[in-house]
């Protein structure tokens, strides 16, 4: 599998779909670098995967601050090497519609949804041009599809960075760099991305929903295994993950 021995950082690593993905790459081989906030938490995944026998450190990351990510990337490299892939996931879901006006939460999910993807970009893409090959995996949204009421900013962003990874593939094509591009496309995953919902009518109606058919983050980290699991010259770069249950 060209999964194992890869460098792979993940932001948004402390739980749900970032935690996952980390979890199951390090049991496939790879060498995982986990950047996000809490800190404690990151200790706890890290300390995990090593007691079985698994290769994985981690640097507390903002994707909303450059440095923060570019050391994050400098960890990898010291700690392992290299850097084969970069995994963008960190992200928040504070859904409202537009005439609530929750402005600052707005403005926090371009910060971290796009401008947090920005960073991770151009965190990897030095060292992906130099040695001619890399791969950045972002996490979009079904949002970033579709359109859905109470989700006119949060899509937005989503949109954005579907936009951004195609263009990162076509560039990288025309420049003969080699870099792969995957964009997901989740749909009700349970993770704690509800929690960030202060809206109260939001968030009655997508707890309602994620009760009814929201399935496990595992989901989206078999796709990520799958991605970067394909051969160098194979780039299957847009990923939609519904629950079957889901319309």
């Amino acid at each position: 599998m060209t999964v194992k021995n890869k460098v792979i950082v993940i932001t948004g690593a402390s739980s749900g779909i970032g935690e996952a993905t980390a979890r199951l790459l390090a049991q496939n081989g790879a060498k995982v670098v986990l950047g996000a906030r809490r800190e404690q938490r990151l200790i706890e995944i890290v300390n995990d995967l090593r007691q079985k026998g698994m290769q994985a450190t981690y640097s507390v990351t903002d994707v909303t601050k450059p440095d923060e990510v570019k050391r994050l990337v400098q960890v990898a490299k010291e700690t392992f090497g290299g850097i084969d892939v970069i995994f963008n996931n960190a992200g928040i879901m504070p859904t409202s519609p537009i005439s609530a006006l929750h402005v600052q939460e707005w403005n926090d999910m371009i910060d971290i949804n796009l401008k947090g993807v920005l960073n991770g970009v151009a965190a990897v893409m030095p060292d992906f041009i130099n040695q001619k090959y890399g791969q950045i995996i972002t996490t979009s949204s079904v949002a970033g599809i579709k359109s859905f009421p109470g989700a006119g900013v949060y899509g937005a962003t989503k949109f954005a960075v579907r936009n951004l990874m195609e263009v990162i593939r076509q560039e990288s094509a025309q420049e003969g760099t080699n870099i792969r591009t995957a964009s997901l496309y989740p749909a009700a995953i349970n993770t704690e991305l509800l929690n960030t919902i202060t809206d109260e009518n939001a968030l009655k109606g997508m707890n309602q929903l994620y009760d009814a058919v929201g399935i496990t983050p595992d989901a989206v980290a078999r796709v990520v295994n799958f991605a970067i699991d394909q051969p160098e010259d194979v780039n299957i770069n847009e990923f939609t993950i519904y629950p079957t249950k889901q319309a």
